[in-house]
């Protein structure tokens, strides 16, 4: 008897689910529920057609009810809400949300995928016109013609992430004055402070006003407008309001239905994407994964993994069950031109979780060949087990490759590689695209060093703490120019011929502009007897770390 599966949700892992299934199983009676008026539509684009970066709604809808039908014999229900599930019946029951009448459908399968709901907090003033959330099409349309009836002039993006920025980003495109407001003391919080300084930064030249570490308790009708009243007692008076303040699994159905939910409120699944009924499987933002580089388990609302779970459970209905992985948090988002990327562990979280065995290495290399006219700089990190070289995390800033040495890294860390590995990366070479020795072989390399002995790293975090002494290899109007408070400059020309000054009766940290110049001065200065350290990244990362009040430094 062939196998009637229902799928609840539309959108990335249920569409994927259901399109995969049909490719396996060409027996199989396959519906999908999904309570908007849109399916498998591109929700990560929505942000872009607010900014008219994307004009055409249509381009946002990736495969229509017709498509489904025609091409895959799936019938597709929107605007039909699932409501109730009968696990012993193997019964869903949904809601024509047109008529407003039930039905119940039977099942072999289930698959849930309701996809998560955006953060909508009990403040005074959160249902005020002008108010707004994005997860739809609908939400992206009530937010265009709003910006075009109201004349807006300025907004008020509530939250710094990946969406919020986006947001501030397009709301910049169409014109208007746009103010974020984020709780935390930094910008994009998946990445580390000194990474994200340099994001705050370019948002500010680029006519963004920032107000970090200042979260919103309220928001005011005011004479026509709307105002954000802020935790620290301040408003900001504003035509229109984003809360982009993350989003909650919508468990609500798989709740009332018994089944299994995490600690971080998400559904429990096995790695065929199984929930704790059998019949019952679950993808999306819905559900709680692996974190393959903690172990720990995690909510991740991407679209890559989504789509990627649609498949094994699919798969898994069809007896061809296949594993998925976990996830590593692969990312990225351009901000005003500017790229910002990362995947793995960041430090603050290993931290967090009592990590202690890892190194980190900065490099500020630019995108392609030096000599080829246009190249921009990378800001990288890298982050790695500082026993096996394994590889933990990266994180890159920059206008132009950042996508290309993130995805390198991310397969690294898939695959298990190490400093080593990525040292020996063959990467493609032209001098319009990168170096002989790529930012991300250059990155392997260093970790090398660090591991092997031949440049010993020091701790930035020590930096104000230290009775080291701090040595500038710089030049010297490099020097006049900027410098760490006690640092000596001894410019590299003239360190073999200084020699003798610097101390050999306690450490040495050294640093440059960026760390070439630091790791030559400190390779010299260990086969002399000096107990050379290297502050990688030099005084670039330094910058970075005082804008992001690091080192007891004031946060610019």
């Amino acid at each position: 008897m062939a196998k009637r599966v229902l799928v609840v949700g539309g959108v990335a892992g249920g569409a994927s689910a259901a399109a995969r299934l049909r490719r396996l199983d060409e027996t199989a009676e396959i519906l999908l529920f999904d309570r908007g008026p849109h399916v498998s539509f591109a929700n990560c684009g929505l942000p872009y057609y607010v900014g008219d970066v994307i004009r055409d709604e249509g381009k946002l809808l990736v495969a229509s009810r017709a498509l489904f039908r025609d091409r895959f014999a799936i019938d597709v229900f929107t605007e039909h809400e699932a409501v109730e599930v009968d696990r012993a019946a193997k019964v869903l029951r949904v809601k024509d949300l047109r008529t407003g009448e039930t039905r119940d459908e039977r099942y072999d399968a289930l698959v849930l995928s309701p996809g998560a709901a955006p953060i909508r907090p009990t403040a005074p003033g959160i249902d005020l016109p002008g108010v707004f959330v994005v997860r739809t099409i609908p939400d992206a349309n009530r937010i265009r013609a709003w910006i075009q009836e109201d004349k807006c002039k300025t907004a008020v993006v509530v939250g710094g992430g990946f969406i919020g920025l986006e947001m501030a980003e397009n709301l910049t495109f169409r014109g208007l004055a746009v103010t974020v407001l984020e709780k935390l003391p930094q910008v994009m919080p998946p990445i580390d402070p000194e990474m994200a300084a340099t994001v705050s930064t370019h948002l500010r030249d680029k006519g963004v006003t920032l107000r970090m570490g200042e979260g919103f308790t309220a928001i005011e009708a005011v004479d026509g407008r709307l105002g954000v009243v802020t935790d620290l007692g301040n408003r900001v008076d504003t035509d229109l309001v984003i809360l982009a303040l993350g989003v909650r699994p919508e468990v609500g159905l798989a709740r009332a239905a018994g089944l299994a939910l995490g600690a971080r409120g998400g559904i429990v699944v096995d790695e065929h994407m199984r929930s704790s009924d059998p019949s019952i499987y679950a993808v999306g933002d819905v559900i709680e994964v692996r974190d393959v580089v903690s172990g720990q388990e995690t909510i991740l609302p991407l679209a890559g993994p989504a789509n990627r779970q649609g498949r094994v459970a699919a798969e898994s209905i069809a007896a061809r069950p296949t594993r998925f992985r976990g996830v590593q948090g692969t990312a990225i988002v351009e901000v005003l031109g500017l790229s910002v990327a990362t995947t793995g562990a960041s430090e603050k979280g290993l931290r967090r979780a009592g990590v202690t065995d890892f190194d980190v290495v900065y490099l500020h290399p630019g995108h392609h060949a030096g000599y080829y006219p246009g190249a921009k700089p990378i800001h990288l990190k890298l982050i790695f087990s500082k026993t096996t070289g394994k590889i933990l995390g990266a994180q890159a800033v920059g206008m132009d490759g950042v996508d290309k040495r993130i995805d390198v890294i991310a397969t690294m860390i898939q695959l298990g590689g190490t400093v080593h590995d990525l040292a020996e990366a063959e990467l493609c070479y032209a001098p319009q695209f990168g170096a002989a020795k790529d930012p991300a072989n250059i990155a392997g390399m260093m970790g090398e060093n660090a591991l092997c002995g031949d440049m010993p790293l020091a701790d930035w975090s020590q930096v104000g703490d230290t009775d080291a002494m701090l040595l500038d290899v710089r030049d010297p109007h490099e020097f006049a120019a900027g410098h760490i408070d006690g640092a000596v400059n001894i410019p590299l020309p003239e360190l073999r011929r200084r020699a003798a000054e610097v101390p050999t009766d306690r450490p040495v940290w050294v640093y440059c502009a960026a760390g070439q110049r630091a790791y030559f001065a400190q390779r010299m200065l260990l086969q002399k007897g000096v107990d050379a350290h290297n502050l990688s990244g030099g005084f670039t990362t330094w910058t970075a770390r005082v804008q992001a009040g690091l080192n007891g430094a004031p946060k610019a």
